[in-house]
This record gives C-alpha cells, sequence and structure tokens, in this order.
C-alpha cells in the first residue's frame, strides 16, 4: 500500500477506532502544548510506528504548533530487526534517527531479577538522554488502552495497590522532561487491524534474551497472564474493558481503608471521628 492511501487510513477508515481517540487523548490528558519539541520513541513494533504516523498527521492538521524527532535506540538487535525498523520507517516516510546502546548485552549476563523490567527501565534512561540531547521537552511512548487495563489488574493481583499507567508523567531523573502517551485510548485490536489493513509487517519482541529462553517467558509472563484474564472477563462482561479503565477514575476516598499521597500514608480512621 502508498504511503499517501496509509495515511488517509488513519484518518478516513480508522477515523473512530484510531484517529478519534488519539486526538481525544492528546485533548483530554492536555499532552501536547504550543511549541513542544517532542522525541517520538520508536521501538520497531506496531504501536510506536502508529504513534509517529499518528504525531504525524496531527501537526500536519492539527491547531497547535510544535516539532517532532523520531528516534529508534538499538539495544542491541540483529542486522535483520535492524534493517526491517529502517525499511518500515522508509516506507512510512517516517524520519528516525537511531542511536545505539549495549543493554541487552548488559541484561543477557544478569542472572537474577526480572530482565524485561531492567530492560525497560534502561531504555527510558537513554530515550530521555538522547531526547535532551535533540533538544526535547517531552518523549512519546505507544503505550495503548490494553497497556492500562492490564496494568491496572497487575498491579492489584501481584502488587496489592490501585495504581495505572499515567497518561503523561514528569520525569524525577531528568528535570524539564516529560513523557506522554498519545495512544491511551486507543485498543490494541484496532492497532492490529490498521497494520493488517495497511499490509504492514513489524517487528514483534527482538530481544536476544527473550529470544533464547521464549516459550518459558511466554508462558509465564505476568502481562500475558492479565491478557488471558482479561479474555476471560469479556465472555461474562463485555464493558469489562472499559470497566476496569473507569474504575481509578471513579476512587472515592470515603470508601478506602488507606491510601498515599506522595510517600505519606493516610487511614480512614484519621477523620473517623471527626
Amino acid at each position: 500500500m502508498e504511503i499517501r492511501e496509509i495515511e488517509r487510513s488513519i484518518i478516513k477508515k480508522f477515523r473512530k477506532s484510531i484517529w478519534g481517540r488519539f486526538v481525544r487523548g492528546v485533548e483530554t490528558y492536555k499532552l501536547i502544548s504550543e511549541n513542544d519539541k517532542i522525541a517520538v520513541c520508536i521501538s520497531g513494533g506496531k504501536d510506536s510506528f502508529l504513534l509517529a504516523k499518528c504525531m504525524q498527521e496531527l501537526k500536519r492538521h492539527g491547531k497547535i504548533n510544535f516539532d517532532l524527532e523520531f528516534i529508534v535506540m538499538d539495544p542491541g538487535y540483529n542486522e535483520i530487526n535492524r534493517k526491517k525498523i529502517e525499511e518500515n520507517a522508509k516506507k512510512l516516510n517516517i524520519p528516525i534517527t537511531i542511536f545505539n546502546s549495549d543493554i541487552f548485552s548488559i541484561v543477557n549476563n544478569i542472572d537474577e531479577g526480572n530482565p524485561c523490567y531492567l530492560c525497560a527501565r534502561m531504555r527510558r534512561g537513554y530515550l530521555y538522554s538522547k531526547a535532551k540531547e535533540l533538544g526535547c521537552n517531552k518523549i512519546a511512548l505507544g503505550h495503548h488502552f490494553d497497556d492500562v487495563i492490564e496494568t491496572i489488574l497487575l498491579n492489584m493481583i501481584y502488587g496489592s495497590e490501585i495504581k495505572t499507567m499515567m497518561p503523561k508523567l514528569h520525569s524525577t531523573n531528568f528535570p524539564g522532561i516529560e513523557l506522554i502517551r498519545p495512544m491511551y485510548l486507543i485498543k490494541e485490536a484496532d492497532i492490529v487491524s490498521w497494520s493488517k489493513y495497511c499490509e504492514l509487517d513489524f517487528l514483534n519482541c527482538a530481544c536476544r534474551f527473550t529470544e533464547k529462553i521464549e516459550t518459558d517467558v511466554d508462558s509465564t509472563s505476568k502481562r500475558k497472564e492479565m491478557k488471558n484474564l482479561i479474555n476471560e472477563f469479556r465472555k461474562i462482561n463485555k464493558n469489562i474493558d472499559y470497566n476496569i479503565f473507569k474504575s481509578v477514575e471513579n476512587i472515592n476516598l470515603d470508601t478506602v481503608i488507606g491510601y498515599r499521597i506522595d510517600e505519606e500514608r493516610h487511614s480512614f480512621l484519621d477523620n473517623y471521628d471527626k
């Protein structure tokens, strides 16, 4: 499919499921401001490439003036995967800047802990650093609606807390830089539909570590457990996705035992007899 058709599909064919939700997320959570310079972080997968195209379309058709950089961190991809990212970027007319790191090698040599968590944290640091180097005040990541609801369940079931993936965050280690998630309201199924419609072939996980233990990682992944759990819930309640998502917007502090603000703990007993 030609680039014009791909770009048109976002605005026309997928106007309601992708473009409308993208714009609504940006506006609802005030993700982009006048004169922002945003580093769009591309991993090579469907989510980040769609994010890049949506950001281009918003810059082209939107009312806010902002600038974009498209950055790709190569954490140690094999030659085939790196070439695939470069080819997709060229096909989609996305002017990427690639920079190298040795994250895969570092993570691959660590025996303890969660390698995926460590890799994600290290990636984030490199992306913030590159964004700062390029003069950006924000980085944009491709997390979507399904990532959000999976995170909510993950934190409840394994973390014993009510906690969500936020649509934007101030960086603690890189003052003056924000992280934004413009795909926050877009469902993964619609991203898959778009990529299939446009006949695009993206990377899944290109990590050397998971390549070695792919079957083990897939079967024990906590996030995959959450995907499966939500799929089971959908059989019982077709609105389960929306209900999980809205649950963290409708918390009534009068009906919880305790909560934290920053690191300060509060209890319902604090004001019980007042």
